[in-house]
Formats: C-alpha cells, sequence, structure tokens
C-alpha cells in the first residue's frame, strides 16, 4: 500500500493482491519503521461503513465495502473512490482509494500469447 499525506488529504493507494486480501476479508497494511524505531502502520479493511481510529502508532481505516466492491468491478480505472472525515477541529480529512490502474491493466486486461507459461 502507498500511502500519501499532504495537509488534510490522505492517499491511499493498493494493488491487485492488496485489493484481494480486502475483497476475502483480511486487511491490507503499510509498517514503517522510523530511525528512533517507532513503527508505524496504517491497515485498511472493509467495513459497513467509513470509519476512522488510531490505537498508538496504528491507524485502522475501514473503507465502505459496497463501494469498494464497486469499484473492483469496474477495474481499471484510473478514477477511485473519495471520502470526508469530520475532525475535531472543524477541518476534513479528505481521503482519496484508489487500486493502481497499471497494476489492474496487466493484471486483468493481459491476455496470455503462445510463449507465455502456463
Amino acid at each position: 500500500m502507498r500511502v500519501q499525506m499532504e495537509g488534510q488529504t490522505l492517499r491511499l493507494r493498493i494493488d491487485e493482491a492488496e485489493l484481494a486480501q480486502l475483497l476475502a476479508g483480511s486487511s491490507a497494511e503499510n509498517r514503517t519503521c522510523l530511525p528512533d524505531g517507532r513503527i508505524e502502520t496504517q491497515q485498511l479493511r472493509l467495513a459497513a461503513r467509513l470509519d476512522w481510529q488510531r490505537d498508538g502508532a496504528t491507524w485502522r481505516i475501514d473503507l465502505p465495502q459496497a463501494e469498494v466492491l464497486a469499484l473492483s468491478a469496474r477495474l481499471p480505472s484510473r478514477e477511485g473512490l473519495h471520502f470526508d472525515l469530520p475532525t475535531p477541529n472543524d477541518a476534513t480529512l479528505q481521503i482519496a482509494f484508489d487500486v493502481d490502474v497499471r497494476d489492474s491493466t496487466r493484471r486483468r486486461m493481459h491476455k496470455p500469447s503462445e510463449g507465455d507459461a502456463t
């Protein structure tokens, strides 16, 4: 999973393998070990509704399952999902979620040729 943060925008991009994990009921995770030894973890999973929780250095983001399933059905696509989460100081955290379009194209559109291994 690729995680990008800028201001009040959090972008989460996964590949097809991570999407398969989510659709199978598991989670996708990004872990970063920092120079001070702290490990920051971002974890995605599917749920009935959008939610965000933090426990120490671990963020858990629940994405609406129905919307992720609909996105999966139209892959490959450059259009991902966008969500807004309120914050305590009246700002909004914008979450952009997408599946890597190059990976989707490669995996979903590739037709094996005679020379490809089976």
